[in-house]
């Protein structure tokens, strides 16, 4: 029986690169510089994989409590004195009095992190940076799929022809080769079309190693609060980094992504005129025209060759190849009911009798809408079987809304001579007369 080795998921990337290495598909030099790591380093790890395969990786430490680790006695201590007595005091002052006072001597950062996990403690927002920033020049990366830069654009591609209007074209680009890997018109830059894009993607190239992206709300949290919090991911990052084990790296700025923006720009010029001269109205027949002509062309005239040879695409295991449409659905968290059911989008569904995993009240399930709509429930990684239940009865609504009554207002127009209107001409005519006075005081 094989032995299952327990990995992180910066160890797994490790693994590729060091059997890539192994492979000779590029040097160590480039190892080192794809992994951040010295090639001293690389060597070793590539003296441990040889030896011992991917569990050579692994720490050797790996399960084993840490030799400085606070005993939970006395920790509990700590968060009790803490609670107790400096429930409002700063780390580093928590420390000082809990040496001073009760003998406890530990570094503040410490003492911190049990402020923090206590909600005793708050981090303060991290301040940013000024505009004006220095830019610089950064270098193509060297290999094949190491960065993909995505974006959307919208424009008039088809000039309006059928009342097409403004269209959303989403595109990839390789940032070693330039080579524009997938385009698809699509009606916006939200989630279903994004993943419907990404899906299409990686069936035919296999997985990137990292996808370069800007700050659009469909890849990135941008209220403060969700900034702070590392679990707050979107749709997109969810399916990305945690399913898929694909880097998405956020840029702050349109220029930093320059190569996707240019690409825009050339398109911008070139693929509307292609599309008028193809006669081509729809979003369907430019999409066959953008694979099967355009996008060849364009990469045969402006592509260019890598530093590197290697491809790091990574192809999709059978596990990964039958949960992309699960990866690629709309996720979110229901509570199971008292009853066994589960609300969401106003449909209620009750959860069967039979089911392949124990479930309890108040158990929190994973609603996943996929490409298709339908709707499944998961949970520990067995979906359950539910079926929907008829729209529940309306309540009755014995208050009638007050509605002005159509037509004229019923009532008196006052006269002329009314006091009301006299008071009112009055207070003009004096008015009128002052304002003359003022400008013409020698009448």
């Amino acid at each position: 029986m094989a032995e299952l080795i327990s990995m992180s998921q910066k160890e797994i990337k490790r693994f590729c690169i060091i059997k890539k290495l192994l492979n000779r598909e590029f040097n160590g030099s480039a190892a080192a510089v794809i992994l951040k790591l010295s090639t001293r380093q690389i060597r070793r790890l590539k003296n441990k994989v040889r030896r011992n395969g991917a569990k050579g990786l692994a720490h050797g430490s790996r399960g084993r409590a840490s030799n400085r680790k606070i005993s939970d006695q006395i920790k509990n201590k700590i968060i009790k004195l803490l609670q107790e007595k400096y429930y409002d005091f700063g780390p580093s002052l928590a420390a000082e009095k809990l040496a001073k006072n009760h003998g406890i001597n530990h570094d503040p950062k410490t003492i911190r992190q049990i402020m923090i996990g206590e909600e005793l403690w708050r981090p303060r927002k991290i301040r940013g940076g000024k505009n004006n920033k220095h830019r610089e020049w950064r270098q193509r990366k060297a290999n094949y799929g190491e960065m993909i830069q995505y974006d959307g654009s919208y424009e008039h591609w088809f000039e309006d022809r059928g009342g097409t209007g403004e269209v959303c074209l989403l595109a990839a680009i390789d940032d070693a080769t330039g080579q524009a890997l997938k385009a698809k018109f699509c009606l916006s830059e939200g989630v279903e079309p994004t993943f419907g894009f990404w899906n299409e993607y990686i069936i035919k190239n296999g997985k990137p190693y990292s996808i370069y992206v800007d700050k659009f709300s469909t890849y990135s949290m941008n209220h403060q609060t969700a900034k702070e919090n590392e679990n707050a991911l979107t749709q997109f990052k969810r399916a990305m980094e945690k399913d898929l084990r694909i880097e998405v790296i956020t840029a702050n700025s349109p220029q930093a992504k320059g190569r996707i923006e240019r690409l825009f720009k050339t398109l911008q010029d070139r693929l509307i005129k292609e599309l008028r001269l193809n006669n081509i109205s729809t979003a369907e027949a430019a999409n066959e025209f953008l694979e099967k002509i355009f996008l060849p062309e364009f990469n045969a005239r402006f592509a260019v060759l890598p530093r590197a040879k290697a491809n790091l695409h990574q192809k999709l295991n059978v596990k990964e190849l039958n949960q992309l449409d699960s990866i690629f659905s709309r996720q979110a968290e229901r509570v199971v009911r008292n009853d066994f059911t589960v609300s969401y989008k106003k449909n209620w569904y009750q959860l069967t009798e039979t089911q392949p995993a124990t479930i309890c009240r108040q158990d929190i399930i994973t609603v996943e809408e996929r490409a298709d709509k339908s709707i499944h429930f998961r949970l520990r990684g067995k979906y359950l079987n539910c079926r929907l239940l008829p729209e529940r009865a309306k309540k009755i609504n014995l208050k009638t809304s007050w509605v002005i009554p159509a037509g004229k207002i019923s009532g008196n127009i006052p006269a002329a001579d009314h006091p009301w209107r006299k008071i009112f001409y009055a207070q003009a005519n004096r008015t009128k007369h002052e304002s003359r006075t003022f400008l013409n005081p020698a009448k």
